[in-house]
């Protein structure tokens, strides 16, 4: 596996990355990783932010920022290209180190595409071609990634990303270092369960979806402890539906952003089928029309729908955008 060097900067210096003129916030820990194989940064990492205004996640022109809440307590990495194949990473607080040994996994270092044959169709072939650093990027963060996507149920993004932005910022923690803009990690599992239910409602999340979170935060170290002992995608996949609320769309979800799951299709999503038939065909088709599309690919089917969306072409829009009705203040 791939590993990062770690680095120090010297006493009383700041780095690139930290120069702020908010008052220092410490020294941070550095890596210096090189990876082995090309790597688009941006499009690999920022695969990770739910919506422009993640409070998570923040990106300037040359430093993406992430805030998380490692096992060691709340972190802030923050992660620059400073010259093709040598990203630079530094990280604040409590969770530093776990966050900067992260961080190759995160760049997609743990994403084999040994088996993988692009030129089964021209457009895939041609998307591979043009973007050979997309890699399969993994936060390790089980339960943050099982949140955000039940967060992601039967709604539209651009309500559940208002939903996680505010219930992050308003029940979160502030994530140290010299940030851009505010950002918070995400509420501790305990946290999740103690968000009273009238602040799920202010922050726009429908029942369901609320109580499944609560629901799984009950459980949330024994579910997060199955995951990691599965040895399998199925065990995984098995796990995680075990829990009550959590159907195989949201399985597919928390296992492509946690784990980098390179198989890992969101059956059951609204526009994915649509967006796969399209691409490959020129005509929608249903989720077992999508299934039977990707089958020459099994073991790489997310690699697929990546490159698909990395390649540019959707499905002209048929009907004007939805604006969702607000019932906050009702």
């Amino acid at each position: 596996m791939e590993v990062a060097q770690r680095l120090r900067a010297p006493e009383g210096t700041r780095t690139d990355v930290a120069r702020d003129p908010r008052p220092d916030h410490g020294r941070p820990l550095e890596t210096e990783y090189r990876p082995r194989r090309p790597l688009d940064l941006r499009r690999t990492v920022l695969f990770q932010r739910r919506g422009r205004n993640d409070p998570t996640m923040a990106a300037t022109a040359s430093v993406i920022w992430r805030a998380s809440r490692t096992p060691h307590g709340v972190a802030t990495l923050a992660l620059r290209e400073t010259h093709p194949g040598v990203v630079r990473g530094a990280a604040w607080g409590p969770g530093a180190e776990w966050a900067l040994d992260q961080l190759p996994a995160l760049c997609g270092s743990a994403d084999d595409p040994a088996g993988f044959e692009a030129d089964r169709h021209p457009l895939i072939a041609d998307a591979h071609r043009r973007h050979p650093g997309l890699r399969l990027s993994r936060t390790g963060l089980v339960f943050d990634a099982l949140a955000v996507a039940i967060f992601e149920q039967k709604i539209t993004g651009m309500q559940a990303f208002a939903a996680w932005r505010r219930i992050v910022t308003w029940h979160g923690e502030r994530a140290p270092g010299p940030t851009p803009v505010p950002l918070f990690a995400p509420p501790t599992v305990d946290g999740w369960r103690r968000i009273p239910s009238w602040v799920w409602h202010r922050a726009g999340l429908e029942p369901p979806q609320a109580k499944t979170v609560v629901r799984a935060a009950a459980r949330g170290a024994s579910l997060v402890r199955a995951v990691h002992r599965a040895q399998d995608g199925e065990a995984v996949d098995r796990a995680l539906i075990s829990q009550p609320g959590v159907g195989p769309w949201t399985s597919a979800e928390t296992r492509i952003r946690a784990l980098g799951d390179p198989d890992a299709v969101s059956v059951g999503d609204f526009h994915l089928a649509h967006e796969v038939g399209y691409a490959l065909t020129g005509s929608r088709t249903d989720d077992d029309g999508m299934l039977e599309l990707l089958a020459p690919w099994a073991g790489h089917r997310q690699r697929v729908i990546r490159l698909i969306g990395a390649s540019g072409v959707s499905e002209p829009r048929r009907a004007p955008r939805l604006h969702p009705e607000d019932h906050r203040d009702r």
